[in-house]
């Protein structure tokens, strides 16, 4: 189906984002030094449990504001203040409430882990009488987290789990068999929290009693070594437990420990080579909720616990013949009676209400389209607010709907991209929307609609992007080999003439559920993509077969063959374009990231007679080298899946690469391996293949290290200014 509001390429007009009289050339040093191109934003908001105020930490204190007027009401935290701080520098920390408020929780000093976990020094800010003290005083802690009451704070160290009695001031220490690389208590081993996006394995209870957490036990687990270089006579080397294709992954197991009674029961979970990627309170009676899943990630069960006695019983169980994405939109009613949850079990992601039985009580939304975030439910009101895809892929949109389906409100659908966050009481929400031509704006609303007050609005960057003449996107689709539309952009240069040919740059991403063609702000890669169109190219992008907001079916087309159908689709989408006459066919270039970076890979390398240049940055290289987690969800294991894995993994196609081609990776990469870079490196070395390499040590999968992003941008427009 042809979305509604595209439009052929011969139909469309290309027009700037701003009519500029004089041209500003745009350099990497306005992008990666100057920030020129960095829009305002907001971090999000930390609204209190009135429903009416938010925190903000400004120079150094946390400071109340109305959300109605943004006026400061309060200095709830100044250090300045602190008559003896006990440790507590004050210059850059983070903070979290109790649930009544009267203390604050605050980490300073944090030691970065993986991509969201990090050690800090915490302290515990007593606002009734100004006090405040350190949480623990061995060392650096993670995952602090006050009880529901606020009397106690629960946190780990050293693999191990602990707790302070806040009345009592006695730390307790709930496991003793935490080791490095061996056993973990409490929070998420590498794979985990990469792939299932979480970093806390341990919760509390409503009532306080009671707190549950995952064991890992990675002692089998096979470990990996980077290498990083400090200007010492010998380089330092990382170890950590790192699962690929087919080996060994943690044995986890779930534990609950009675405060009261100072006893850890574990829960017997009938399952073997299984996830449990979530753990969840309900509202009854401390009952716990645990999510298993198989190692195939096809099957999904959730088994409510009775901490008194560990007994399990089933609450829902999923099948999928592809697999099941992970997600955070299970929301147990305070009724005690009922849960919301979303699921593609119908062929798109919708939302779903169920009794505590299990049993399904309604549909709550109805139609072709994938809702994308839940967030939240107002209870009072019966209301469940939502973001979705329903007007087209390349938008979001934000509703409401009624317990039973009734009344879908589109509360914020304005041609673009709608996001948007809720206070406590679901009073007011911060309405954040951007669109292709347009940077952010967030604007506080009631709910009732009325529009209270800009807080952002990106007016200054926009009054920039008028004086370098940013291009508009132009959204096209076109038809691939077997009929299906795809969609994508274009961006055009300033004087663009369709009676003259351009070479072609293309970026792409293309993973399973991922979206790079959509109506939305691009940031500073949408910044370098108009500096390339200022320099005479044509700049495209394409979403292929796998990628989201078009439902399931087209999302989890690619299982088992990563790589095939995505490649296909590109190099379809690119010999559209070159038949178009402004496009010159025989320069055609390509650039992706990470899963864009295996992509580029395999186009320049299937797609040879196509692409004449690519770039690789961080790439896959052999899907036997990733993570079990991720890889199996979409592969299975190589055993099951011979010919998947090798039909389009690059490093069995050296020998097919005719083009240039450009390899780079941070050496320090603990999420894609520098081992990819490595043996590409080396089966193109075998085939006699020229190639350019650039390596940055120190650097993480991100490459963002000092001057790294500069030096990464600059090498990257040099090829391409000297090979398309």
């Amino acid at each position: 189906m042809i979305l509604k509001y595209l439009l052929p390429i011969a139909m469309v007009t290309f027009i700037s984002v701003g009519s500029s009289v004089a041209q500003v050339k745009i350099t990497l040093e306005d992008l990666w030094l100057n920030r020129t191109f960095v829009q305002e934003s907001l971090p999000g908001f930390n609204f209190l449990a009135d429903g009416r105020h938010y925190t903000l930490k400004k120079s150094g204190q946390i400071q109340s504001y109305d959300i109605t007027t943004g006026q400061m009401t309060e200095v709830i935290f100044d250090p300045q203040e602190l008559s003896q701080a006990m440790g507590f520098k004050g210059k850059s920390y983070s903070y979290t409430f109790s649930s009544d408020e009267g203390m604050i929780l605050l980490a300073e000093q944090r030691s970065k882990l993986y991509r969201r976990s990090y050690l800090a020094n915490y302290y515990i800010y007593n606002r009734s009488n100004g006090t405040i003290s350190p949480l623990f005083d061995n060392g650096k802690v993670m995952n602090a987290h006050f009880s529901p009451q606020g009397d106690k704070i629960g946190f780990v160290f050293e693999n191990n789990i602990y707790y302070r009695d806040l009345k009592s001031q006695n730390v307790v220490q709930v496991t003793m068999d935490g080791q490095i690389n061996e056993v973990i208590n409490g929070a998420a081993d590498w794979v985990y929290e990469e792939e299932f996006a979480i970093t806390r394995t341990f919760e509390w209870s409503a009532d306080g009693r009671y707190m549950t957490f995952i064991r890992f036990d990675e002692s089998e687990v096979k470990e990996f070594t980077m290498t990083n270089y400090n200007n010492q006579l010998y380089p330092d080397y990382q170890t950590f437990k790192y699962p690929k294709v087919g080996e060994k992954n943690a044995e986890v197991s779930v534990l609950i420990y009675d405060t009261a009674k100072k006893t850890t029961t574990e829960v017997d979970l009938d399952y073997s080579d299984f996830y449990i990627p979530r753990i969840q309170w309900t509202h009854t009676d401390n009952q716990l909720c645990v999510t298993v899943v198989n190692r195939h990630q096809n099957e999904l069960s959730l088994i409510l616990v009775d901490p008194q006695n560990a007994k399990t019983k089933l609450l829902l169980k999923e099948n999928n013949e592809y697999y099941i994405d992970v997600h955070d939109n299970l929301k147990f009613l305070k009724d005690g009676q009922h849960f919301v949850w979303t699921s593609e079990k119908e062929g798109y992601n919708q939302l779903y209400l169920y009794n505590m039985k299990g049993q399904q009580v309604s549909k709550i939304t109805k139609g072709d389209y994938d809702v994308t975030n839940v967030y939240g439910v107002d209870e009072e009101r019966e209301k469940i607010f939502f973001q979705a895809s329903k007007l087209s892929p390349l938008q979001r949109e934000v509703y409401s709907v009624n317990y039973n389906g009734s009344e879908l409100t589109a509360i914020q659908d304005s041609t673009g991209w709608n996001d948007c966050q809720f206070s406590t009481t679901f009073d007011y929400y911060v309405h954040n929307y951007s669109n292709k031509n347009s940077p952010s704006q967030y604007i506080v609303f009631d709910n009732r609609g009325q529009n209270i007050r800009s807080i952002v609005d990106n007016a200054a960057l926009k009054q920039r992007l008028e004086k370098f003449d940013f291009q508009s996107k132009t959204f096209f689709t076109f038809k691939n080999r077997v009929g299906d539309d795809l969609n994508g952009y274009l961006i055009t240069p300033p004087d663009f003439d369709e009676n003259k040919e351009y070479p072609l740059f293309t970026f792409l991403y293309g993973g399973p559920g991922s979206q790079q063609v959509v109506d939305a702000w691009g940031g500073l890669n949408f910044a370098w993509f108009q500096m390339l169109a200022q320099k005479g190219y044509i700049v495209a992008c394409i979403d292929n077969r796998g990628t989201g907001g078009r439902g399931e079916k087209f999302k989890k087309m690619t299982y088992l063959n990563l790589g095939k159908y995505e490649t296909e689709d590109q190099i379809d989408g690119v010999r559209y374009l070159a038949s178009l006459p402004y496009v010159d066919g025989s320069r055609i270039g390509v650039f992706g990231w990470s899963y864009g970076g295996y992509m580029s890979t395999n186009l320049i390398l299937h797609g040879n007679d196509v692409y004449k240049m690519a770039i690789a940055v961080a790439p896959v290289t052999n899907w036997r080298w990733y993570d079990t987690i991720y890889t199996e969800r979409y592969m299975r294991n190589e055993k099951e899946n011979e010919k998947g894995y090798h039909d389009y993994s690059p490093v069995y196609f050296a020998n097919k690469l005719k083009g240039k081609y450009l390899l780079v990776h941070g050496l320090s990469d603990d999420n894609v391996h520098f081992q990819h870079t490595a043996e590409m490196a080396a089966a193109l070395v075998k085939e006699g293949k020229d190639f350019e390499a650039m390596f940055y040590p120190n650097n993480s999968h991100s490459i963002s290290g000092p001057g790294a992003r500069l030096h990464l941008y600059r090498k990257m427009t040099n090829f391409i200014l000297n090979n398309l």
